[in-house]
């Protein structure tokens, strides 16, 4: 999805350039597209220049929502599944002394997957903050872009 991410709005991606470039067998993408493709979250065109795509914008995809549709619901336990067919399985729950924790770990789990986006996962393009000039010269570096981390100079020196 991170590729596929990283390809938005530059037509289909092929399963093998995916494979290539992750280093994943093309069998095994071609099993997790699938439920992808189910979920809504890829489409896929056919023909020589075919492939699949985003079904929409990466800041619009909850990595919950990913991890959901390849993995099903998620739960540390079976009694705390997010799912409320899943969490009905154990007679216990109402009596279950950890049933409290496995559900704190559910959502905290839930909430950071959910707080996210596979936008925040794609890295992104740099950017020249100022307009390159025609007086540049090809060896003069881009003076910033938004990739570029802040700089804590002295911030590590001691008083």
């Amino acid at each position: 999805m991170v590729q596929l991410g990283r390809h938005f709005g530059r037509g289909p991606a092929s399963l093998a350039e995916i494979a290539a470039e992750e280093d994943l067998p093309r069998a095994y993408l071609e099993q997790l597209v699938m439920s992808l493709r189910d979920a809504g979250l890829v489409v896929s065109t056919r023909g020589a220049h075919g492939g699949y795509e985003l079904a929409r914008p990466p800041a619009d995809i909850q990595m919950g929502t990913i991890l959901r549709a390849l993995e099903g619901p998620i739960a540390p336990m079976i009694c705390a599944s997010d799912d409320p067919e899943h969490a009905t399985t154990c007679d216990r729950t109402a009596n279950c002394t950890v049933n409290l924790l496995w559900v704190r770990i559910r959502n905290a789990v839930t909430g950071a997957l959910d707080s996210m986006t596979l936008a925040d996962l794609v890295p992104p393009r740099l950017i020249n903050v100022e307009p390159a000039t025609s007086t540049a010269t090809a060896a003069t570096p881009p003076t910033a872009t938004t990739a570029d981390p802040p700089t804590l100079q002295g911030a590590l020196t001691p008083s």
